[in-house]
């Protein structure tokens, strides 16, 4: 949840498509694959795969 340029909120940002914007700075992040798709993030960040079962939400480690 942070963004690799300077600790921004991920969870804050905006999401469009399969992109996420960083709310601090604009750095811009591919959802599925954690890759740097805009500056000023110098590189990307760790993904986790994730299932909802019921009110139980499991993230893989």
């Amino acid at each position: 949840d942070t963004c690799t340029h300077r600790g921004g909120p991920l969870s804050e940002g905006e999401v469009s498509g399969e992109e996420v914007t960083c709310p601090w700075h604009g750095a811009v992040y591919n959802i599925k694959t954690g890759a740097v798709l805009g500056p000023p993030a110098p590189r990307g960040v760790a993904r986790y795969a994730v299932r909802v079962r019921g009110a139980d939400v499991e993230v893989e480690v």
